[in-house]
Order: structure tokens, then C-alpha cells, then sequence
């Protein structure tokens, strides 16, 4: 299969598989959603849902969250992982919010990467997510499935990302990043397959006999 083969039918297979797409992360306004997203950095979203309420009932917008203290934060979002790191990023953010942004989440990657513990991914959750901007957050996870796919070569997340948005129309992207996350998710899982077993993988690479190992950085 020709690899603009591959991309329409990877797009139909998605689009009939998971023809709408809640976001993963129970959040109530942009705040608790940029929060919730670094959150999410190497823990699961559903770690992150049972974390965050017990968050936000005490600070669930900027101003309340810089009066706490970074133990405050910490003791809460401990069981996400790298909670020293998060909750220093939390309360520093919060705090710039407050001086910089009137208390409003910036609207734009350039100030949103610039903020305490967020990067590109983030930023880019946060704008296609919260703002409904066009974006494709690539993590190790669409990454792998993307190389399974046969959709890149890159061997790092950033030149994964460059080299989907050429593949796919963007009025896409914000849907189909989520759809291949839950695609991983359900079907081809980093262990569950290894680029022979899932649907698409088969139907894409029906002669591949060998895994197919996810090229890193």
C-alpha cells in the first residue's frame, strides 16, 4: 500500500472508529486544563482525573493557586510522578498568570511554551483542545503508531509532528491527534502490538513478519 494509500485509510479507519472525541481531561476552564495537561506529562490521564479535583476545589484559577505553597500543591499531585518538578512548575506558572496575563491562560504557543513546565506538546494540547486552534501535540505514543504506520521516519516526536501535518489536511488535526491516541490506546498498544497485530497495522504492512521498532532520540 502507496503511503498516500495508507494515509486515507488510516483517516477512515479512525473517522469510523471514533467519530467524535471528548477530551481525556476532566477540566472546568483553560486553567484547570493547562494544570491537567502538565499533569499528564508521563502519567496517565486517568491518574490525572483522580488527582485534579481534590486540586481545584482548592485553587481552580490562577490567583488561588499562587497563594498555595508548593507543599500544598505537592502533597495532592504526588501519586502523577515528578511532583517536585510539577508543582514548583504549577505555582510558578500560576503566578506569572496572575502578573503577566491578568489571571487569563495566553492565547498563542510563543507565550505558552514560555511559561514554567510547559513545552511544545502542552502548548499544543492546550491551543487545539482549549482554543480549537490548529495543532497536532505529537507524544511517544503517537510517535510509535505513526512509525508503525509507516508515516514517518523521524526519529524524534518533533519531526514526527512536521511530518504528519504534511500527511493530513489540518482541519483534521485536532481530531486526529486524539484519535490516534485512542486508537494506541485501545488497539495497538505499545506491548499489545508491535506493528503486526492491530488492524491497521496489518492491513497497511500484511506482509510484515519482524516488530517494527520505534526509532527514539
Amino acid at each position: 500500500m502507496k503511503k498516500n494509500d495508507r494515509v486515507q485509510f488510516i483517516q477512515d479507519c479512525l473517522d469510523k472508529e471514533y467519530p467524535t472525541t471528548p477530551i481525556p481531561l476532566t477540566h472546568g476552564n483553560m486553567f484547570e486544563l493547562l494544570v491537567s495537561v502538565l499533569l499528564s506529562a508521563q502519567c496517565t490521564d486517568e491518574r490525572v482525573n483522580q488527582v485534579t479535583p481534590s486540586l481545584f476545589s482548592l485553587a481552580n484559577n490562577p490567583k488561588k493557586m499562587s497563594q498555595l505553597s508548593k507543599d500544598d500543591i505537592y502533597k495532592i499531585i504526588k501519586p502523577c510522578g515528578l511532583g517536585p518538578q510539577k508543582s514548583k512548575a504549577i505555582l510558578n506558572l500560576s503566578k506569572i498568570l496572575v502578573k503577566d496575563h491578568q489571571s487569563s491562560v495566553p492565547e498563542s504557543f510563543e507565550a505558552l511554551e514560555s511559561l514554567p513546565g510547559v513545552g511544545h506538546k502542552t502548548a499544543s494540547v492546550v491551543m487545539s483542545q482549549g482554543f480549537g486552534h490548529p495543532a497536532f501535540p505529537v507524544d511517544t505514543h503517537i510517535h510509535r503508531l505513526a512509525q508503525r504506520w509507516g508515516l514517518t521516519n523521524g526519529r524524534s516526536v518533533t519531526q514526527t509532528e512536521k511530518d504528519l501535518k504534511k500527511l493530513f489536511p489540518i482541519d483534521s488535526w485536532n481530531k486526529l491527534h486524539l484519535q490516534i491516541i485512542f486508537y494506541g490506546r485501545q488497539y495497538c498498544t505499545a506491548r499489545g502490538c508491535d506493528g503486526t497485530k492491530c488492524y491497521i497495522c496489518k492491513t497497511c504492512y500484511p506482509k510484515r513478519r519482524n516488530p517494527k521498532k520505534t526509532k527514539k532520540s
